[in-house]
C-alpha cells in the first residue's frame, strides 16, 4: 500500500455510517454522557447545508438529531388528516447521515419564542373542535391577553385524546424506525417545556428579565381555582376564615386582581391567600405534566413501547438573586416552583422537588423518563440586570434529580452559548460536578460549521461521551523519533495493507477503505498547533486529510515531546498542560513525536498494524522499513495496539512497552 496516497474517499459514504465516539479521557470527577445530540433547525429549508452539517456532526461523534415534529404541520388540514411527507424526507436524510433521531412531539406553536425563525401555528381547527368557546382552550394572562401558542392545561380533558391520536399515528407511520429513535420527547407547553407562557409574546413587558405574568385568568382556570379553594377549606366560610377575607360568593374567589402589587408586596410569600394561589397554580401545571406523560405512555405502547421518553423544563434563571419580594418571581409565574415551602433548602430541591417528581414517578416504567434542563452554558450574574443565578440553578436541579433517581440531560438555552469558550466551560463544569448524563446543543449549525462551537463540542464528545460500540478500544501510544526545524510537523498514516487484507483477511478495502483503517480517538487535544488537524480525524488510515480535519493535515498529527525541558528554553511546556513538551511516557529524549489515542484493536492483525511517518515542509516521507518479527512482510513500521510503540524514522528498530 502506498503511504502517500491522497484519496479522500474515506470521508464520503463511509463516514455516513461511522460509529459514534467513545470517551476515555474524561476528568476524574466527570459524569460520563450517554448522548451528545444536536437540534435540527425548527424547519429545514436548506437541505444542502443541513446535510453538510449532519455529516460533520456524525464525524464529530454526535449521536442523534433532535427534531420537532410539529402538530400544526402534520395535522393542519383537519382532524385525523395527517401529512407526513416532510418527515418522511427528513428522517430519511438523518438516518442516511448515520445519525439517530430524537423526535419531539411538538404540540406547541413554532414562533413567538427567543430564536424562533418559523411560523407554524398549532392546528387552527382545534379552536372550534369542542363544544366550548375558543377562549376556554387558551391561556389568559393577568393582562387579559390570550395565548395561541399551545392549548391551555385547563382544556386537557378535551385535547388529550387529540394528542394521543397524533402519537399513535406517528408510531404507526414510523414503526420501522424504532431502532433509529433514541428517545421521544413530549412537549408539555410553550417551547416544548413544562411551564406556562409567562414571558411569551402575547403579553407586553413580561420577558427577560422581568417577573413574568400569571396565566390563570381564563374562565376555566378561575373555576378550577374556586373548586380547589372550596375543596381545601370546605366552604366559602372556611375560605374567608383562612384568608382573612369577606367574600360574598364563590365567584368572588379569583386570581390576584393586581398581580404586580401581589408580588411586590410579598403576598405570595406571606399571606395564606397568596401561598394558596401559587400552590394551586403550580400544582395545576404538575397535573398537566402527569397527564401528558400518561397520554404518551398509552400513545406509544406498540413499536415504540421500549423507547425512552423525555420531558423538558426551562432554566428560568432571572430574578433569582433579587433582594426584595420579586425574588424567584419569574420561576413562580412560569409555574415551576411554589411559594409555600423553603425555597432556599436542598430538602425541597430549592423549590424543584415537585417538578422533578413528575419525572421521578415514572422511573418504575421499564423505559423510564429523562428530564431535560436548559441553561447549562450560562454563568451566575447576581448583580446584573437579570439578577441571575443560572449556573447555581443548573446544579440545584441536577442535585434534586439525582436525589430522586431521575436521569437528567442538559441543553444550552441560547444558541450563541454553544459558540463561546465561556459557555462550554460552564457546560463542562456541570458535567464534571453534577449528574448530567447527556447534552443536546441548540442548534446543529452552532457546532457543525467550524469555529469555537465545533471545536469545543468535539472536545466535549472526546472527553465525556461513552457509548457501547463494537470494537476493542485500547490506549495506544506511538513515539516516532524525527528531528525537525521550525515550521515542520510530523504526521503518520497507517492501517492494514490492502493486498494483505484482501488475500489473507478477506477484506475488500478497495470498495470500503475503512476495512483497512483503524478507528481512533485522540486523547491529547491541547496543542493549539495540532488541534485542528486532530479535529475530525477519526481514523489512522492511508488516505491523507479527512473531510473535517483542519487544512494542512497530511494524515494523523503527532505532538513534539522531550524527556527534559531545560530552563534556557523558557516556560516549561508539558503534554498534560500544553499538549507538547515534557511527557512522563517519553524516557527517550528530544524529538520523539507522540501520538496518544484510543484505538480499535479489533480491526488490527492480531494486534499489529502498519505506520509510516511524514514531515511537512521539507523531508517528506521516510524510506522503506525492514522490521523483523512482524506478522507479515511490510515496508513500514509495524506497531502493536494497546502498547507504547517507539520507532525512529528510516530505522528498522522497534520497541514495545506495556503501560
Amino acid at each position: 500500500m502506498q503511504p502517500d496516497r491522497q484519496s479522500r474517499s474515506l470521508m464520503g459514504n463511509v463516514l455516513g455510517t461511522a460509529l459514534a465516539l467513545c470517551a476515555f479521557t474524561a476528568p476524574a470527577l466527570a459524569d460520563m454522557a450517554q448522548s451528545a445530540n444536536v437540534m435540527a433547525p425548527l424547519e429545514v429549508n436548506d437541505y444542502g447545508a443541513f446535510e453538510y452539517q449532519m455529516n460533520t456532526a456524525n464525524a464529530m461523534g454526535v449521536t442523534a438529531v433532535s427534531v420537532d415534529v410539529w402538530w400544526g404541520k402534520v395535522e393542519a388540514a383537519g382532524d385525523q388528516q395527517f401529512d407526513w411527507s416532510y418527515y418522511d424526507d427528513l428522517f430519511g436524510r438523518i438516518t442516511a447521515a448515520g445519525l439517530d433521531i430524537v423526535p419531539i412531539m411538538s404540540f406547541h406553536q413554532c414562533g413567538g419564542n427567543v430564536g424562533d425563525t418559523c411560523n407554524i401555528p398549532i392546528p387552527g381547527w382545534i379552536w372550534n373542535h369542542f363544544p366550548v368557546p375558543a377562549s376556554d382552550l387558551r391561556y389568559k394572562s393577568e393582562q387579559g391577553n390570550e395565548s395561541i401558542e399551545t392549548v391551555s392545561l385547563w382544556a386537557d380533558s378535551y385535547v388529550l385524546s387529540e394528542y394521543q391520536e397524533f402519537m399513535e399515528a406517528f408510531e404507526a407511520r414510523y414503526s420501522q424506525l424504532a431502532g433509529d429513535i433514541d428517545e421521544i420527547n413530549i412537549s408539555m407547553g410553550p417551547a416544548g417545556e413544562l411551564r406556562y407562557p409567562s414571558y411569551n409574546s402575547h403579553d407586553t413587558g413580561t420577558g427577560y428579565p422581568t417577573r413574568g405574568g400569571f396565566q390563570s385568568y381564563s374562565d376555566p382556570a378561575k373555576a378550577d381555582f374556586r373548586n380547589w379553594a372550596i375543596n381545601k377549606y370546605g366552604s366559602l366560610t372556611g375560605v374567608n376564615n383562612a384568608w382573612g377575607f369577606s367574600l360574598g360568593q364563590v365567584s368572588d374567589i379569583n386570581p390576584p386582581a393586581n398581580a404586580g402589587s401581589f408580588i411586590s408586596n410579598g403576598e405570595h410569600f406571606y399571606t395564606q391567600y397568596g401561598q394558596d394561589f401559587v400552590r394551586w397554580y403550580h400544582d395545576s401545571l404538575m397535573g398537566h405534566g402527569y397527564n401528558m406523560m400518561d397520554t404518551a405512555l398509552v400513545g406509544f405502547n406498540g413499536a415504540f413501547a421500549d423507547i425512552e421518553l423525555g420531558m423538558k423544563i426551562p432554566g428560568i434563571h432571572w430574578k433569582m438573586s433579587a433582594s426584595d419580594n420579586t425574588r424567584r418571581s419569574a420561576e413562580i409565574a412560569a409555574g415551576l416552583i411554589p411559594s409555600d415551602i423553603d425555597l432556599t433548602s436542598p430538602a425541597t430541591g430549592h423549590g424543584y422537588a415537585d417538578i422533578v417528581g413528575v419525572a421521578a414517578s415514572y422511573q418504575q416504567e421499564q423505559r423510564g423518563v429523562v428530564l431535560h434542563f436548559t441553561a447549562l452554558e450560562m454563568s451566575d450574574d447576581p448583580n446584573g440586570s437579570g439578577q441571575s443565578l443560572a449556573q447555581t440553578l443548573v446544579f440545584w436541579v441536577a442535585e434534586e434529580a439525582e436525589a430522586q433517581g431521575v436521569p437528567i440531560k442538559g441543553e444550552n438555552a441560547l444558541a450563541g452559548g454553544a459558540t463561546t469558550d465561556t459557555g462550554w466551560d460552564n457546560i463542562e463544569n456541570a458535567f464534571d460536578y453534577a449528574s448530567y448524563s447527556g447534552m443536546t446543543v441548540l442548534r446543529i449549525n452552532q457546532v457543525a460549521s467550524g469555529g469555537t462551537g465545533q471545536y469545543r463540542y468535539e472536545q466535549f464528545i472526546n472527553n465525556y461521551l461513552t457509548i457501547d460500540e463494537p470494537g476493542d478500544f485500547q490506549r495506544t501510544v506511538i513515539f516516532m523519533y524525527g528531528p525537525t526545524e521550525s515550521g515542520q510537523d510530523l504526521f503518520i498514516r497507517g492501517g492494514i495493507d490492502h493486498t494483505y487484507a484482501n488475500t489473507s483477511l478477506g477484506r475488500n478495502c478497495q470498495t470500503w477503505n475503512t476495512e483497512c483503517a483503524l478507528r481512533i480517538q485522540h486523547n491529547n487535544l491541547l496543542n493549539s498547533t495540532t488541534a485542528s488537524w486532530k479535529s475530525g480525524d477519526l481514523y489512522l488510515d492511508w488516505y491523507g486529510i479527512e473531510a473535517n480535519q483542519g487544512a494542512g493535515a497530511e494524515g494523523t498529527a503527532m505532538d513534539w515531546t522531550t524527556n527534559n525541558w531545560p530552563g534556557s528554553w523558557g516556560t516549561l511546556r508539558t503534554v498534560p498542560f500544553d499538549g507538547y513538551g515534557e511527557s512522563a511516557l517519553n524516557t527517550y529524549g528530544d524529538h520523539y513525536w507522540m501520538l496518544d489515542v484510543q484505538m480499535d484493536c479489533a480491526n488490527t492483525v492480531n494486534g499489529w498494524f502498519e505506520v509510516k511517518s511524514y514531515i511537512s515542509n521539507g523531508p517528506g516521507w521516510e524510506g522503506t522499513i525492514n522490521q523483523s518479527g512482524t506478522p507479515y512482510s511490510s515496508g513500514n513500521h509495524m506497531a502493536q495496539c494497546g502498547k507504547i510503540n517507539v520507532f525512529e524514522r528510516n530505522s528498522n528498530s522497534a520497541l514495545f512497552v506495556e503501560f
